[in-house]
């Protein structure tokens, strides 16, 4: 049996009761965050043991490794990346969208290198007028077309590196007035207009083999409950005018955007129709109430995680990082990566 869960873990090494638990929950995969970084080899010995505690050598491990404010993996034994809207700087179209490509090709290198094969990025939000700055410098673009076409070209280099994209936060986090950590932010603009634009950049990607939902209300779909706890937004929007028939996975259930028990929050998500839930802050009681919330990867949901991992590729393809990352520093210009 394996549970329709993603944990995290308190530490550089799982704690003899963190061991007991993924070896009794099962669960799907594993994220890992700073908390959990120390060196390449603490993260590849890390990696190896979570995967031997659930008996899965394909055991997903996850980590949000976007570049700029977001990046999980840091000097001194890894490159700063830019954020995605720096590449807006580089003004020929074709030279940006092989640069987006190139600078996630290095992170899929990064990552494989220490066994982790899941990255929660690209960012696909359109960003608009007057929303929160936790998207911000995280967006592509303000255009959809534009947002769709680099983050497409991330991770196209994710995938040539051996490690799966998450496409992220589905149908839209860019109109959002609040930080979906800290309060349940609430989207007021019209069907039209979403679709025209939050939700053109997710249909545009939505033959990518994973996405997460973001924790926003989309008053014109559901006024009383945000996308991931939503079988409206999850039927109507997200399989339906956005068309992602792939694996959904809820953002963090500890977010303070979701209201009520952390147990009522994982059944809450999957009975919308995520086909797996997330728990980042490795809080073992609350991971204790999410396996309790939570069910068995069954049916349609695990046939897309099956399909999900078949998209990693066996053989990445060959690059030589010191050139391209010369490469990514001058046209940036950017400190050396």
């Amino acid at each position: 049996m394996t549970l329709a869960c993603i944990f995290g873990l308190s530490g550089l090494a799982p704690t003899a009761d963190e061991v007991a638990f993924f070896r009794e929950a099962r669960p799907w995969g594993f994220i890992l965050f700073r908390r959990n970084v120390e060196s390449p080899g603490q993260l590849r010995r890390l990696t190896a043991a979570l995967r031997g505690l659930v008996d899965r050598p394909d055991a997903p491990i996850l980590i949000d490794q976007e570049g700029g404010r977001v990046q999980r993996l840091g000097p001194p034994h890894w490159p700063a990346y830019p954020p995605a809207r720096a590449f807006q700087a580089v003004a020929d179209p074709y030279e940006r969208r092989e640069l987006v490509r190139l600078s996630a090709r290095l992170m899929a290198h990064d990552l494989a290198a220490v066994g982790i094969d899941v990255d929660c990025a690209p960012v696909a939000d359109v960003p608009a007028p007057g929303a929160h700055d936790i998207i911000g410098d995280r967006a592509y673009s303000d255009d959809p077309a534009e947002v769709a076409r680099l983050a497409r070209a991330a991770a196209e280099g994710l995938m040539a590196g051996g490690v799966l994209p998450v496409v992220k936060h589905v149908p839209g986090h860019g109109r959002a007035g609040a930080d979906s950590h800290e309060a349940l932010p609430v989207v007021r603009a019209g069907l039209e207009e979403l679709d025209r634009v939050d939700f053109e950049a997710f249909r545009r990607l939505s033959d990518m083999p994973i996405a997460m939902t973001a924790h926003v209300v989309f008053e014109a779909v559901d006024p009383r409950r945000p996308a991931t706890t939503s079988p409206e937004v999850v039927s109507q929007v997200i399989r339906g005018r956005i068309g992602f028939d792939g694996l959904l996975v809820s953002d963090d259930l500890s977010m303070k955007a979701l209201s009520g028990e952390i147990r009522d929050r994982a059944r809450a998500s999957l009975d919308a129709g995520c086909d797996i839930v997330l728990h980042c802050n490795g809080d073992p009681g609350e991971m204790r109430e999410v396996a309790a919330g939570a069910r068995s990867l069954a049916g349609r949901a695990a046939e897309r995680a099956r399909a999900a991992l078949v998209r990693r590729p066996y053989s990445p393809e060959s690059i030589d990082d010191r050139d391209v990352r010369a490469r990514l520093s001058a046209a940036l210009a950017v400190g050396a990566m």
